[in-house]
């Protein structure tokens, strides 16, 4: 049985200007982030359809029977300015659907919902992924601090396993390769913490688990790939085992 599973962000693109003595000239380029979860799932149980933040502003669904086809959301490093403000909004001043609210009823329906960290997840950088008190932070296992929630970790950490004998961390290596940062979050009463950092590093929830109405929530309060998961992380045996088992739990009832 195959689950669907809908990837939304992990892209971004870059202008830079260039100098060269007297002279200067600009380039733009278009990078993602999601090549790695994108190759580990690849011949498993979940197929994955990607969705770029740029396309995310009019592409994602505006209603709930836009996201039937879907078993899985993932929101990775997309903020949720991008959802509030589509073209609609912020270029021809009409009113649309609230897909935030639309998303929290889509979950509360028996939808399932996990947010990847990055920059542009939680609060991210100077706060401005802005995902705090909105509906979708109230599926969530956890809350958003209303401040830059980055905390940023250059020495790098390795994961400490709360729950090992929980079923997202069957088969897992005992060992982790170095996370290089993190969302700070706050856990929700009743939620599950699977893995945090170290207690000298912070202690701050790595994986939380909980529900919302019918349907199952998770955050994943790392990275997705480089930056915050070093290369080594994603190319390690366990990588591909921790979202299948991840995606496996968000599924099973």
């Amino acid at each position: 049985m195959t689950t669907r599973v809908l990837l939304v962000g992990e892209s971004w693109t870059t202008s830079e200007t260039h100098y060269k003595g007297f002279d200067q000239f600009g380039s733009v380029r278009f990078h993602t982030g999601a090549t790695p979860l994108l190759e580990a799932m690849k011949d498993s149980a979940f197929q994955i359809d990607y969705m770029t933040a740029h396309d995310a502003a009019e592409g994602f669904p505006f209603d709930v029977d836009g996201l039937a086809d879907y078993d899985i959301v993932i929101l990775s490093d997309i903020g949720a300015n991008t959802f509030l403000l589509p073209p609609d909004v912020w270029l021809r001043s009409k009113t649309v659907p609230n897909r935030l609210r639309m998303l929290r009823d889509w979950v509360g329906q028996g939808g399932n919902l996990l947010m990847i960290g990055g920059y542009f997840s939680f609060q991210g950088i100077d706060g401005k992924a802005r995902w705090r008190n909105t509906a979708v932070e109230d599926t969530l296992p956890v809350t958003c601090h209303p401040w830059d929630d980055r905390v940023e970790i250059p020495e790098g950490a390795q994961a400490e396993i709360v729950l090992t004998d929980h079923p997202t961390m069957t088969g897992m290596p005992a060992a982790w390769p170095p996370i290089l940062g993190v969302n700070e979050v706050m856990v929700r009463d009743g939620a599950t913490v699977v893995a945090r950092l170290p207690e000298d590093q912070g202690g701050h929830p790595l994986l939380v688990l909980g529900t919302y109405g019918q349907g199952r929530t998770a955050a994943w309060t790392s990275d997705v790939g480089p930056h915050w998961l070093s290369p080594e992380f994603c190319a390690w045996e366990g990588y591909p085992t921790l979202w299948k088992n991840l995606f496996g739990w968000l599924v099973a009832r």
